[in-house]
């Protein structure tokens, strides 16, 4: 037989092999796509935290506030919009950043999760009068019992999706809540002491951490930290912590703490760093439960406590 023929004969059987391979694929369930994660969208990385814990290996999850990105005056491009239309589940606080807000109107994902219900959001929550404004506050992440009423609404959300596994969503609830009432008992035992203690914060991101902890929160800014304190605000702060005792002037790991540190310098006391929890940085390996634990430790030792 020719070399040729016999050529011939071998390419036109392997294409004839590939083809009914590529039919048999067609043809078939479709195996590992149906076990593929399901693509879930968070805001901010609270909302990323829960999504990711209680999704399990049955998600993947992004945020759409970068590592280290300012969360409050977040900005979405054509591309992060277009995610937020094409994914599975969008987990976000309406009302707290707008591009977000935005984005969920414009593109109606299928499945949304705002976690401002579950969050039960109010102005003031240490019942002080805010420094600025009357807004709600959104930081109600800052109180782990407020942020365990979000694992189950997001489970729910998930079981919609994914039915067969709705009992691992149920279960990885379960288990986040377990986690998170078992840090909410170390945060009231750790500052049982310091009940009616001034926390002097950078901005007003701790009122919800402060009522769960009965705590004094006084801001040098309002709840956004892009605001800066005028004057008469920082003269206010002043004589709060000269009347109260105050030792320690917190600020926060994503924002500038020029103004602290100068007020902390001209009152004589101490500064540290307390985390709002809206972004980690790039390079952090900690998660929600250790910054919080972080949190607890430059608590215990900042305040002017009893013991």
């Amino acid at each position: 037989m020719p070399r040729t023929t016999r050529t011939t004969r071998t390419l036109t059987s392997a294409l004839a092999l590939g083809l009914a391979g590529a039919a048999l694929t067609a043809c078939s369930p479709a195996g590992d796509d149906a076990d593929a994660p399901h693509d879930v969208v968070a805001a901010f990385y609270p909302l990323q935290f829960v999504a990711e814990r209680v999704g399990g290996e049955h998600v993947a999850v992004t945020s759409l506030t970068p590592p280290g990105g300012e969360s409050h005056d977040l900005e979405l491009s054509p591309a992060s919009v277009a995610r937020v239309g094409d994914a599975d589940v969008v987990v976000y606080l309406s009302g707290f950043q707008a591009a977000t807000d935005e984005a969920v109107a414009s593109t109606s994902p299928a499945h949304v999760v705002d976690t401002a219900e579950a969050a039960a959001l109010e102005v003031a929550p240490d019942g002080v009068e805010p420094g600025t404004g009357d807004s709600l506050d959104p930081h109600f992440w800052l109180d782990p019992t407020r942020l365990a009423d979000v694992a189950h609404q997001v489970a729910d959300t998930l079981a919609e999706v994914d039915p067969e596994h709705a009992g691992d969503f149920a279960a990885g609830a379960d288990a986040l809540v377990a986690d998170l009432d078992a840090l909410d008992a170390e945060l009231e035992a750790g500052l049982a002491a310091c009940r009616g203690a001034t926390l002097v914060a950078s901005h007003e991101a701790f009122g919800y951490l402060a009522q769960r902890y009965g705590l004094h929160q006084v801001g040098l800014s309002g709840i956004d930290p892009e605001v800066e304190p005028s004057p008469a605000r920082l003269r206010d702060v002043a004589a709060t912590v000269e009347a109260e005792g105050v030792r320690t002037l917190f600020f926060e790991t994503l924002t500038s703490p020029k103004v602290t540190q100068t007020l902390a310098d001209d009152l004589g006391v101490a500064t540290a760093v307390l985390d709002p929890l809206e972004g980690l940085a790039e390079d952090d390996e900690r998660d929600y439960l250790d910054v919080m634990r972080d949190n607890l430790a430059a608590l215990t030792d900042g305040l002017t406590c009893s013991a």
